[in-house]
């Protein structure tokens, strides 16, 4: 069967970003489902929030304040996927037209609003920027604006000065130094508040806040090999790496295929949003760091140095990570080739995951074979609300260009 590429001009979507009438079609009919399983399960959930789905295929839930913190030398994260729930209840409304989402997603928001004070964790940018940033752009409510900059000036608070740089601190409160010290390669993808909080604000502290992480993550994250580490433990006054290492990985120097995504994800956004190249240049990097070891696949193994039986569980919420960054970075990137070039790769991973791990009907969320954390065997071989929503952003950005977050005109120059 012959397809028609569709190109999306002008300054919402480059024209490098080509998609053919049967991947719309494809990506279409995924979103409407996507909006019957969201309305099927939003019933279901009172009034907490799902998380991952457990071995039996039901959604574990929690609620929308439990924040992170340390309990004894046991640190929780907390419910940092609460805002993914609001994301895609807006989504679907975006979508179908239907009032109904909408309406959810203020109800929703009202019992994520109190985390836009919680001051003990970068997953604050997770929360807002899927749910009061989009909820914003969709309806102008400037309701959706104060929460979501609330929630931009703790994380902006989280800056830890150090001689050789500047960093988010990731996890815990500042005055423990457990987590002033640390930080994730997560924390990249947690930026795009700060630059939307930039943006509306009129205030570039955010963005330089931002910068800052980048460029420090950029020197103490990335390996010689291109591939990330999960964590990084800094010396608090030179600001050196002290130690690299894992909470979610197979191991200190493995290659952890969420992380590899998230750091993707941030530097493109950091790209776009500072007009730096070496950022667009690390991101690319990255990407070829990630597409070498996926050796013809679409869908990365949870980390690509698991051995024996655990190389064979895979994680698509990564896949959608990297999916909807690709896409992103064609948009932005000034080298119409290269811009071709990463786009089909985009919309290649993001076919794959409708055409093979769209979960079936009947069961819960939207992407099986999603792996939240195999060392704690929490949400493996499952769907989790992050890898959901990053689907369904992905498919945002390939069909639905610019209505459900900003889009900053790319700053980017040919060098």
């Amino acid at each position: 069967m012959l397809t028609h590429p569709t190109t999306y001009q002008g300054d919402i979507v480059s024209e490098s970003l080509l998609i053919t009438d049967e991947q719309k079609q494809l990506f279409n009919r995924i979103l409407d489902r996507t909006a019957q399983k969201v309305a099927a399960d939003e019933f279901t959930f009172g009034v907490e929030f799902p998380q991952v789905t457990g071995p039996d295929g039901q959604w574990v839930r929690l609620p929308a304040s439990l924040s992170a913190g340390y309990d004894g030398d046991a640190w929780s994260h907390g419910n940092w996927f609460c805002g993914f729930w609001v994301g895609l209840l807006l989504t679907s409304h975006l979508h179908t037209g239907d009032a109904r989402f909408l309406e959810w997603a203020r109800a929703r928001m009202r019992l994520v609003e109190q985390r836009a004070h919680d001051p003990n964790t970068h997953d604050i940018g997770f929360i807002f920027d899927s749910s009061a940033v989009p909820g914003y752009h969709i309806t102008g409510d400037e309701w959706f604006a104060k929460i979501a900059l609330e929630a931009a000036d703790k994380l902006r608070a989280r800056l830890v000065t150090t001689r050789g740089g500047a960093y988010i601190a990731s996890w815990g409160p500042l005055s423990d130094p457990r987590g002033r010290s640390a930080s994730a390669i997560d924390t990249m993808a947690n930026l795009s508040l700060l630059y939307w909080a930039a943006d509306y604000a009129d205030d570039g502290s955010y963005r330089h806040a931002a910068d800052a992480h980048a460029e420090m993550t950029a020197r103490a994250f990335v390996r010689a090999d291109e591939s990330t580490y999960h964590a990084v433990e800094y010396d608090l006054e030179s600001g050196e790496r002290k130690r690299g290492y894992t909470f979610q990985g197979a191991f200190d120097e493995s290659a952890w295929s969420r992380g590899q995504a998230w750091a993707i994800y941030g530097y493109v956004n950091s790209a776009r949003e500072t007009g730096k190249r070496s950022y667009l240049d690390l991101a690319e990097r990255l990407a070829e760091y990630y597409l070498h070891r996926l050796d013809g696949r679409q869908i990365p193994p949870w980390d690509f140095d698991a051995t024996g039986r655990d190389a064979e569980i895979k994680d698509t919420a990564a896949a959608a990570v990297v999916a909807s960054a690709l896409i992103e970075m064609a948009r932005v990137h000034p080298d119409a080739q290269a811009a071709q070039k990463w786009g089909r790769h985009g919309l290649a991973m993001l076919e794959a995951l409708c055409r093979d791990e769209f979960t079936k009907e009947g069961q819960h969320g939207l992407l099986h074979n999603s792996c939240y954390s195999k060392p704690h065997n929490i949400g493996v071989d499952g769907a989790t609300m992050f890898g959901d929503f990053f689907f369904v952003e992905a498919l945002c950005r390939a069909v639905h260009p610019g209505k459900l977050r900003p889009l900053s005109a790319p700053r980017l120059s040919m060098r």
